[in-house]
């Protein structure tokens, strides 16, 4: 029998009793998906995936996704790999939700820890419900017809900027145009309202002038980002953290480099645009 046991933080659950490389039942899978809504990011431990294994559990949750600017796993798309070293650092320093510069952004993220650091690597979430709800009633009413956009080529402004940058993304930036998103979004699962924006990837309020929007989003994301919203999840080697997209905010903790550091994730489609 699956067991669950939250963390002492705004969100955040570890999953025990299921073996995600063996054979999952209807109700395990519901099990897994029902914590995911209510606790926005749940954890696994001691979970030794093949690649095979890691894609077979993500199709059960959906169809899957690819990612435009990294690399992946021989034979498998779908497994983005995230490897740094002293050669190559980290580029993502700031807190994002994955891929919100598409029109219809992923369902979820799983996240497996293949070589882990001695020290530091830890990967930090923000529950964007839990800062929605403490918002003042009257802010909550000016924002409540909001929209964003959200823009590719500003979140990866700095892999832009490198020699050949541009001509290595050309297609990214050709398939993926700004796209707006509400700034007050609804969960489809749960119903809670939340943040719907992030600082990697939102560029504007399309309603309010540029110094307006500006002023806005700099106290939103502030707001966002504040220690009471925030689990920080330490990893060791073939733990998986799997996020739910729709309502989390996430960001590496980099204090590990020059020491090396792979992980590969699967990005789950979700077939409901923002709402």
């Amino acid at each position: 029998m699956p067991s669950i046991k939250k963390e002492d933080a705004a969100l955040g659950a570890t999953i025990e009793g299921i073996n995600l490389s063996e054979r999952i039942s209807k109700e395990d899978l519901d099990f897994i998906r029902t914590n995911l809504a209510i606790h926005q990011v749940v954890f696994f431990r001691d979970q030794n995936l093949s690649s095979k294994d890691h894609r077979n559990f993500a199709l059960k949750l959906g169809e899957l996704q690819t990612h435009p600017a990294y690399p992946t796993v021989k034979d498998y798309p779908e497994i983005t790999i995230l490897e740094n070293d002293k050669d190559n650092p980290s580029k993502i320093e700031e807190w994002h939700t994955d891929m919100t510069f598409k029109s219809h952004p992923p369902l979820g993220s799983i996240l497996i820890g293949k070589i882990i650091p001695k020290t530091g690597g830890d990967t930090l979430f923000s529950s964007l419900s839990s800062a929605y709800d403490d918002l003042p009633n009257s802010l909550k009413i000016t924002i409540k017809d909001f929209s964003a956009e959200h823009s590719f080529e500003k979140g990866f402004q700095e892999s832009l900027a490198e020699p050949g940058g541009r001509q290595r993304l050309s297609e990214a930036l050709k398939e993926n145009p700004p796209v707006s998103h509400p700034v007050v979004r609804t969960h489809p699962v749960t119903g809670r309202k939340l943040l719907y924006i992030n600082r990697l990837f939102t560029s504007k309020i399309n309603e309010l002038s540029q110094t307006k929007s500006e002023e806005l989003l700099s106290f939103l994301f502030d707001h966002i980002h504040k220690e009471k919203y925030i689990f920080r999840f330490k990893w060791e080697k073939n733990s998986i953290a799997f996020w739910d997209n729709r309502s989390v905010l996430h960001k590496p903790d980099n204090d590990y480099w020059p020491q090396l550091r792979r992980m590969e994730r699967i990005t789950i489609n979700d077939p409901i645009r923002p709402y």
